[in-house]
């Protein structure tokens, strides 16, 4: 491999680690976030060079827009961008690409009132140029449409807390999930063939941290209980804000089945359906101006078997999934060994090897490092 694609792929490789490992912490037994005084949030020109179309929208969203575009038409950053340097405009996909976000937020606004009905993925479906000519296959294709809730089982309170005593038993029950108080996990994160050493150290109520050790250093994600960053090797330590925070706060909560229903003004039950093949029911947490947070679970053994929640951007929202599995029995509480992290382009799979339960984990590892920093790598501009 040359030198450049060997720095390109380490590259990648830390940077989508680190973004999907703070998403994947053991939500099967972590904990609500508590409450935080918001923020002053700066506009995405306030924070960015050369922003055109996407002016005024919140900072913290233009890297998910990024992604939501890479997603849907299938493409990397250097498809559109100049690496080093975002905010020129020299090559013409991104030119192109902001003559697109125009033509869609024009459609939704004359079309559907505003609303976000059509996006880039409404057409590229992961290709550079949509595809004009139906397709046809080998197999009969049958439409499908979204089924509309039952008004009578969408918010019924007896199926949400039945469904959530449930996993809390499955668990181990209230008493033995209490009785611990930190984790401490070790195993491996496969991204694509290649595997590394992988580390995750939670402390109740609210801190965590993960590790992977990479090559050519260590990714970590951290949160603090309060503030959250990031160290990528050969890029400068930076700090969470915005839905980046808010994640990394909910997955450093600790005591997640026994208070799931603070997090949410109303909690709805969903549709079956099966994750693998087991069968599996959802519940789908809802709160005022915030995407919604799906969970499944087991409808057999009661073990939460997949999440899916989503990152809010002016194109669109990106789904996160995490699937989890391999629960076993550490000092009379259950925890996934496995989780599965897929979204649109990526999947990364951890598996644990060995996990402690009430070691002791000192705060100071949880802190952000007083290291001196240079300036950081600006976002594209767009």
């Amino acid at each position: 491999m040359k030198e450049g694609s060997r720095r390109m792929y380490f590259a990648r490789i830390a940077v989508a680690g680190a973004l999907l490992i703070a998403i994947a912490a053991m939500r099967a037994q972590s904990g609500p976030p508590q409450s935080a005084a918001p923020s002053a949030a700066k506009k995405t020109d306030e924070a960015y060079k050369n922003i055109q179309v996407l002016k005024g929208a919140p900072a913290d969203q233009l890297m998910p827009a990024m992604q939501f575009i890479s997603a849907s038409l299938g493409v990397q950053c250097d498809y559109c961008h100049e690496m080093g340097a975002f905010d020129r405009d020299d090559k013409k996909p991104k030119q192109t690409a902001r003559k697109m976000m125009e033509m869609m937020f024009a459609i939704n606004k004359n079309n559907f009132a505003g609303h976000r009905e059509v996006t880039c993925y409404s057409c590229h479906r992961g290709a550079i140029k949509p595809v004009a000519t139906p397709v046809i296959t080998d197999h009969e294709v049958k439409l499908a449409f979204p089924e509309t809730p039952k008004e009578e089982d969408s918010s019924n309170p007896a199926v949400v807390d039945q469904l959530l005593d449930k996993y809390v038993a499955a668990l181990g029950g209230t008493q033995a999930i209490q009785k611990i108080s930190s984790r401490l996990g070790k195993g491996t994160i496969a991204l694509g063939a290649n595997k590394f050493p992988f580390e995750v150290f939670e402390k109740a109520p609210n801190k965590r941290m993960s590790v992977m050790h990479l090559p050519n250093g260590d990714s970590i994600t951290a949160f603090d209980g309060t503030s959250g960053w990031l160290a990528v090797p050969g890029q400068s330590l930076r700090d969470m804000s915005g839905a980046e925070l808010e994640a990394a706060r909910l997955d450093a909560d600790f005591y997640f089945p026994l208070r799931v229903k603070q997090l949410f003004s109303e909690f709805r039950a969903g549709e079956s359906e099966k994750i693998g093949d087991r069968d599996a029911t959802s519940l789908v947490g809802i709160k005022e101006g915030e995407p919604p947070l799906k969970l499944y679970f087991d409808l057999q053994s009661g073990f939460l078997v997949r999440l899916l929640r989503y990152a809010e951007s002016p194109l669109g929202r990106v789904p996160t999934q995490i699937d989890y599995a391999d629960y076993r029995e550490v000092n009379g509480v259950r925890t996934p060994f496995r989780w599965t992290i897929s979204r649109p382009g990526g999947r990364f799979t951890i598996q644990l090897e060995n996990v402690q339960q009430n070691v002791p984990i000192d705060d100071a590892r949880f802190a952000r490092p007083a290291v001196s920093e240079t300036a950081p790598q600006k976002p594209p501009g767009s």
